[in-house]
């Protein structure tokens, strides 16, 4: 019996295009990938470390950062070798690099947000993500064409390939210290400057208290700091464009960090490394593409009291003394608010014939912080608020002022009044002041010494004398007074910073500086 056959072309067209269907959905990542002629070396690397296989496993799921072949060929140029070489890895090595471009889920350049870590196939480090605007990057990496579905996954080409290096994003973001800072520097887009394995980086890293003190100071939130649109430059101030350690930085150093609106300042004061007002409280925390060094506050991009010497030709001098005195923390301090007398050179050229020394003599002086800080006061005062006399400075002495003839200070005159500054004012002065109650030559009586310092706790004062004592921040308010009790006084409850004592005795006002940590 001849069975008979009938054709429904409604059923055929339907099964053709499921055929077809099938037939295209079929098509994996590593199909993707290996059928795109700018991802031959791709292709030859996933062959070379056995993760073809894997990759067409229709039953497991992947996103793929595929880097193209120029990313390749940068790729061998930054380690000295050809693509050629890189196949001839070990397939354990090889499967490592390429691994780390793998999730084991899909995931779609839509569902990608700002900031996102996620943890690769190759789990020794995560993939940092940032979106700005339409651009899509993978750590240091751009993605350059998105979405290239597979039937197990989807691909994203990139434009360079990533490494597993740690980096000095990676250490930031492994602080449990520095969520402040590592939530900024997402918001500003850095991630991908941060994770760049290629680069020399210095990075000044703010712990979470730095940043607290400093959003107190400007009475901001860490979320207005983050709506900011200064963010990038207060971030990238705190960046240098080469890997330099503790061990190459020497005292007064100025150094101009990837936000080159101002440099940043360099106190060594002993064993304390101080950049701008910020101490570094741990040294050369390294990175395969730099080192961070951590500090206790965050330091600011405006110009200070200090920076207007620095920038005058006319102030040299005084800029050494300030160098030399280690006074470039207090007069750097974004949150002081100082008044400043400046000398200019030619002033102190008077000042050193008068006394008879040499500018060597001044620097080596033991009374040079005092002879310094005679010239500062701890508040802001422009020219039109000066009155007819006195003031106290932050030495503890005081200036006359004179307004009879011009602005006078003792016996200088004011010559560039209001140079003003974010933390205070600068009045440029034709004569270097002296306190009546001090000279070089009575040295020996003005200062003391202390110890420890920096100081955590107590500081021991080095006399056999009593007395009282006054302590007076860099803004020159008094933040703690007292008797000496057994040559110690208790300075635990200080917040960290630079402070200047007063000892008086029966014999005599005595002066001295130390660093709270």
């Amino acid at each position: 019996m001849k069975r008979k056959f009938t054709f429904n072309l409604k059923t055929a067209v339907v099964g053709l295009m499921l055929l077809l269907s099938s037939s295209s959905f079929a098509q994996t990542v590593y199909d993707v990938i290996s059928g795109s002629a700018n991802h031959t070396s791709l292709t030859a690397a996933i062959n070379a470390a056995g993760l073809d296989g894997a990759l067409q496993d229709i039953n497991s799921t992947y996103t793929v950062f595929a880097p193209d072949n120029a990313a390749f060929d940068d790729f061998a140029a930054q380690l000295g070798v050809t693509v050629a070489d890189l196949l001839l890895l070990p397939q354990a090595d090889l499967q490592d690099v390429l691994l780390y471009h793998v999730l084991d889920v899909e995931v779609v350049s839509d569902a990608v947000t700002n900031g996102a870590i996620v943890t690769p196939l190759n789990p020794a480090n995560t993939l940092k993500l940032t979106v700005d605007g339409t651009a899509v990057f993978v750590n240091q990496a751009q993605v350059n064409a998105a979405n290239l579905q597979g039937s197990n996954g989807v691909v994203h080409s990139v434009n360079a390939v990533v490494v597993v290096n740690e980096t000095v994003a990676d250490i930031a973001i492994d602080s449990p210290d520095h969520t402040t800072l590592v939530a900024a520097v997402i918001e500003a887009r850095l991630l991908p400057a941060l994770t760049n394995p290629w680069s020399s980086l210095t990075v000044f890293a703010p712990t979470d208290a730095a940043f607290g003190d400093a959003l107190t100071a400007l009475g901001i939130t860490a979320g207005d700091l983050l709506a900011s649109p200064d963010l990038t430059d207060i971030l990238l101030y705190h960046v240098l464009g080469a890997e330099v350690l503790s061990g190459d930085l020497t005292n007064g150093d100025i150094a101009t960090p990837l936000n080159s609106a101002n440099t940043l300042k360099v106190t060594i004061d002993g064993t304390d490394v101080f950049i701008n007002q910020a101490q570094v409280t741990t040294a050369d925390v390294a990175a395969s593409n730099g080192a961070v060094h951590v500090l206790n506050a965050v330091v600011l991009p405006n110009e200070t009291v200090a920076d207007i010497a620095i920038d005058s030709p006319d102030h040299t001098t005084l800029v050494a003394a300030v160098v030399e005195a280690r006074l470039l923390p207090a007069l750097t301090n974004p949150f002081a608010g100082l008044t400043v007398f400046a000398p200019t050179d030619a002033a102190f050229t008077t000042f050193l014939t008068g006394a008879g020394i040499t500018a060597a003599d001044l620097l080596a002086s033991p009374d040079l912080v005092n002879i310094l800080l005679y010239h500062v006061l701890g508040s802001v005062v422009e020219s039109g608020d000066l009155t007819n006399g006195s003031v106290t400075t932050l030495s503890g002495g005081s200036v006359n002022v004179d307004l009879s003839m011009g602005v006078m200070i003792n016996d200088a005159n004011v010559t560039g009044a209001d140079n003003l500054a974010f933390n205070g004012v600068v009045h440029v002065i034709d004569a270097v002041l002296i306190d009546a109650a001090a000279s070089l030559e009575d040295i020996d009586n003005l200062t003391i010494t202390m110890y420890p310092n920096p100081a955590t706790d107590f500081i021991t004062i080095d006399s056999n004398e009593n007395g009282n004592y006054t302590i007076v921040d860099v803004m020159g308010a008094v933040v703690a007074e007292g008797t000496v009790d057994n040559n110690k006084v208790n300075v635990s409850s200080l917040n960290n910073g630079t402070y200047f004592v007063n000892f008086t005795t029966e014999n005599g006002v005595y002066q001295g500086r130390f660093v709270k940590n």
